[in-house]
């Protein structure tokens, strides 16, 4: 059993060739871009989300199934490189950054969570999913990723660098399942986000994770107040900035223009992209909401 669910591209352009042929690693051919997102519908429908489902939906809970349809749109990002070739995965895994703390030492840490095939889960699944594996990672209750942990704690500085990379190259390049050896299936997943507007930050790049082999990572700024255009008029809108960091090698500026496309239309018309809220629906999030408390 692989690690990963992949299939070689086809019929790679000379372009694609090129970038393969020109970066060695995911060390070099990074791309930065970021876009604007109109929010006034989307915090609406946050609201909303939360009213009729007793849930505490944020703004992360919807990048991660937006950027799972988006990715399905467009299965050219739901990629991966091994042996200078581009293969796609089967699957959309989304990773999260979680901010914890650690209970030995008392430092803040970085850890993740992943949700896997985020692209075929109700907004309601995400969030449930999503909670429990933060509680279970920020309670040290995830045996895999502690064994993980643990495991990083007693190498030798020295020797990170090599440890990572061939981690890296057993794990993707080759394929293996590592479970044996403590390390999760598939952690990185498709995407990386991390939502730097709840640290109060309005923008922020962040870099490739060559390790990870994840070819697509999306900061969210904060949402704030702008004056903007809008019918030939200025008026105040909520706006918020999301800053993406990829890799030349899979994608490029074409690939970009149609993903951003895609986001936006997500989150300037949340009510005709994401769950339906009609009293159907409604009941049935508050059915689910009263049997899990």
């Amino acid at each position: 059993m692989p690690n990963l669910e992949l299939r070689p591209k086809e019929n790679l352009s000379s372009f694609r060739r090129i970038a393969i042929g020109t970066w060695k690693t995911a060390y070099d051919p990074s791309v930065y871009g970021s876009l604007t997102l109109q929010m006034n519908e989307a915090v609406r429908y946050l609201e909303k989300f939360r009213e009729v489902t007793g849930r505490k939906l944020t703004l992360t809970h919807m990048m991660a199934k937006a950027v799972a349809g988006v990715l399905e749109e467009m299965p050219d990002a739901n990629a991966i490189m091994r042996w200078n070739r581009i293969y796609l995965r089967e699957r959309i895994g989304v990773f999260f950054q979680v901010a914890m703390t650690d209970a030995a030492t008392g430092e803040i840490d970085l850890s993740g969570s992943t949700i896997h095939n985020a692209n075929k889960l109700s907004l309601v699944e995400i969030y449930d999913t999503f909670n429990a594996q933060v509680e279970k990672v920020r309670a040290g209750k995830d045996k895999e990723l502690e064994g993980t942990r643990q495991t990083f704690k007693s190498i030798p500085f020295f020797l990170l660098n090599t440890f990572l990379n061939t981690l890296g190259f057993f794990a993707f390049t080759l394929n293996l399942d590592l479970k044996k050896l403590g390390m999760p299936k598939d952690p990185f997943g498709s995407v990386m986000v991390t939502n730097v507007g709840s640290l109060g930050l309005e923008e922020a790049y962040v870099p490739l994770v060559p390790y990870s082999r994840v070819p697509l990572l999306i900061a969210m700024g904060a949402v704030k107040d702008e004056p903007v255009v809008k019918d030939g008029r200025v008026e105040v809108a909520q706006v918020m900035r999301v800053f993406a960091t990829f890799d030349h090698r899979i994608l490029d500026g074409t690939h970009a223009a149609k993903m951003v496309k895609s986001l936006r239309k997500w989150f300037e018309d949340p009510f005709a992209h994401f769950d339906p809220l009609d009293d159907a629906e409604v009941a049935k999030a508050r059915d689910v909401a009263s049997s899990t408390t």
